[in-house]
């Protein structure tokens, strides 16, 4: 376990970083917090690389653990916040989870392919998750979320949808460009935890 250690204490600090950063915005669309909670995905990839997908996906535990702990510690146990906090619960865990087996299935292919199939494929599915169930107005609105259905252009420009669904898009594309860009940094980390013998 305490080989795991690393991984765990980087998930733990980017779910803690993102659960903080998502409060602050960058512009009409997007939070701070898009741009940290991708990292997520590059912890779980390198963990599974280094030390399987048994391990992965005891990082991914702990990750799930600490931002359930960051929900009830900023929510102050306030029931208008349990829409998002479900919402963020179930996309991370459903959304890494899905992550870690892809990654594994992958394995043995080219050494980028794992990392960036797994990656789109859980961001893909982290995103329509989470602002599907925080958001989506078939489930009940509530104080905190009914803002998020009022209508506006996409992104500032297309037909009018639900502000939501531009939030949504435009986090799923800041996703996609760091799961590209994520690829460096993990064949460095991969190389530099295994030698040169790395990755297949």
């Amino acid at each position: 376990m305490i080989r795991f250690l690393p991984g765990i204490l980087a998930m733990a600090a980017i779910v803690v970083a993102s659960n903080v950063l998502v409060q602050f915005t960058v512009a009409t669309w997007l939070t701070w917090g898009a741009f940290t909670y991708p990292l997520a995905f590059l912890v779980t990839d390198v963990m599974n690389r280094v030390h399987g997908a048994a391990a992965a996906r005891r990082v991914v535990l702990a990750g799930f653990v600490t931002g359930v702990v960051w929900s009830l510690i900023a929510a102050g146990m306030d029931a208008t916040t349990l829409r998002i906090a479900i919402a963020s619960g179930a996309a991370f865990l459903v959304a890494q989870m899905v992550d870690v087996q892809v990654f594994d299935t992958l394995r043995g292919g080219r050494w980028w392919r794992a990392p960036l199939v797994s990656t789109l494929l859980g961001s893909a599915l982290d995103t329509v998750l989470f602002f599907g169930i925080a958001f989506a107005v078939v489930l009940p609105a509530d104080t905190n979320t009914g803002w998020a259905n009022e209508a506006v252009p996409l992104l500032g420009a297309g037909p009018f949808s639900p502000l939501w669904v531009s939030l949504a898009l435009a986090d799923w594309m800041v996703k996609l460009g760091l799961a590209i860009l994520a690829l460096v940094p993990f064949r460095i980390i991969v190389r530099n935890l295994l030698g040169h013998r790395a990755e297949s």
